[in-house]
């Protein structure tokens, strides 16, 4: 008897098996002239075997380059790590972690002019961005020796100074988080560690004008649980950790708030002196069939008190802004509707909400058309402003997928361009448009 793949091996999560390079890819519809870079996506992909969990597969990158009104090209690469290549293991067994081991599997982001392939258990990988050599892998980076712990794979950018704000988790001893700031020219400039109680998975926090604030929530590190060893643990309570930026070796403030699990952060930004919004996207617990919603959090520092209100009864996930306004008031947010390996969100939907005034938009692509994250590409220079949302469509009648691109501000229309890929891109987590620098 045949026994059945696992979930997270069937259908359009099942990895591909080779590297591919294209030209000159069709479209249906017209791509935005001013569109010039590359929309990179990463996921998890198993190369020489299968994967005990989905978040456990080798990171590959897929691209497709958007230039003068066309998709130019297609590639999609393998990040080659140590364990990539050599097979080398994240812990050792006696207590030590070689963070140059790892999957890489997770996000794709640019910083300082370097392309980093993250995944939260270890160091980043630097992603060539040269004509010709493009997603080819350049090796480990730890911020010239100055990292010792794993970076989160949701690093924030501030949009006023440039810093790349960012955190580490995990390890079997305290400090089990660190905080860490990298200046505009890439150089890791802070590290404290953050007093918590246990090891729990921290995959997000937030970065808001005045504060950073983390999410330390009740899924805890167990290494007898199999596939990914963490499991859901209420008891440990769930709290939020707030730090002022402008003082990054002061006091932590601890707000607790119910116990749930949350994946990713939409936004965050301060209202007056003593109040912090957070926007999530909220699982009422980690490990089961219930779904994530739309959440917003405010934390009242002056009581120490967190308000928590669900705004939206429909499932989503993989929220986004336009990053240019990380950490400030941002009107729109950006999530999709779309199916897990035993998530059971609604597939095929994409969703854009008015933040200000609690109305939302939805565009629907149709049965079977499974969208994945939707990343924003402005328009032009003001942030908020007008721009597309870049994300790649599963058609499962045809096992096919494309590019499709939707004017943000009118996604109900549909899309204003349709790119056909020249093979299936299985389901991923995160991405980013990347626009050539200017000249």
């Amino acid at each position: 008897m045949t026994t059945a793949p696992a979930p997270h091996l069937a259908g359009n999560f099942a990895p591909v098996s080779d590297e591919l390079t294209a030209h000159d890819l069709p479209v249906t519809g017209t791509v935005p002239p001013e569109l010039t870079g590359w929309y990179l996506r990463n996921g998890p992909n198993p190369h020489a075997a299968a994967s005990a969990h989905w978040f456990l597969g080798d990171g590959m990158v897929h691209g497709v380059r958007l230039a003068g009104g066309r998709a130019t090209a297609y590639r999609n690469r393998w990040v080659r790590t140590s364990t990539f290549t050599d097979g080398a293991p994240l812990f050792d067994g006696k207590g030590g972690f070689d963070r140059t081991a790892g999957l890489a599997n997770t996000h794709v982001v640019r910083h300082a002019g370097r392309t980093l392939a993250l995944v939260e258990s270890s160091f980043p990988y630097v992603l060539d961005h040269r004509p010709g050599h493009e997603l080819e892998t350049l090796g480990p980076y730890d911020f010239g020796g100055r990292l010792t712990t794993a970076m989160t794979a949701h690093p924030k950018t501030c949009p006023t100074t440039g810093e790349l704000h960012f955190f580490g988790y995990g390890g079997l001893r305290p400090p089990y988080l660190t905080y860490h700031r990298a200046d505009a020219a890439g150089e890791l400039v802070l590290s404290r560690p953050i007093d918590v109680p246990g090891h729990t998975m921290m995959h997000d926090f937030h970065l808001t004008d005045a504060h950073v604030v983390f999410m330390d929530l009740p899924v805890v590190f167990d290494h007898t649980t199999p596939g990914l060893p963490y499991r859901w643990d209420p008891e440990y309570g769930a709290r939020l950790c707030v730090l002022r930026r402008d003082d990054p070796f002061g006091p932590v403030r601890r707000l607790p708030i119910d116990p749930c699990y949350v994946f990713h952060a939409l936004n965050a930004h301060d209202d007056g002196d003593d109040r912090i919004v957070l926007y999530v996207s909220r699982y009422a617990s980690y490990g089961g069939p219930a779904p994530a919603h739309l959440w917003r959090w405010t934390l009242d520092l002056a009581t120490g008190t967190v308000h928590e209100e669900q705004l939206d009864d429909r499932e989503c996930e993989f929220p986004r802004i336009d990053d240019r306004l990380a950490g400030r008031p941002a009107r729109f947010g950006h999530a999709t509707a779309a199916e897990g390996p035993g998530s059971g969100p609604v597939p095929g939907a994409l969703l854009r909400y008015d933040l200000r005034t609690g109305t939302s938009e939805r565009y629907d692509f149709g049965p079977g058309r499974t969208p994945g994250e939707a990343a924003f590409a402005p328009a032009d220079s003001t942030p908020g402003g007008p721009g597309w949302l870049i994300t790649y469509v599963h058609d499962a009648a045809k096992d096919t997928s494309d590019l499709v691109i939707l004017d943000a501000e009118e996604i109900s229309a549909g899309p204003v361009a349709t790119v056909h890929l020249p093979r299936r891109v299985p389901y991923g987590f995160h991405g980013n448009w990347l626009p050539d620098p200017a000249a």
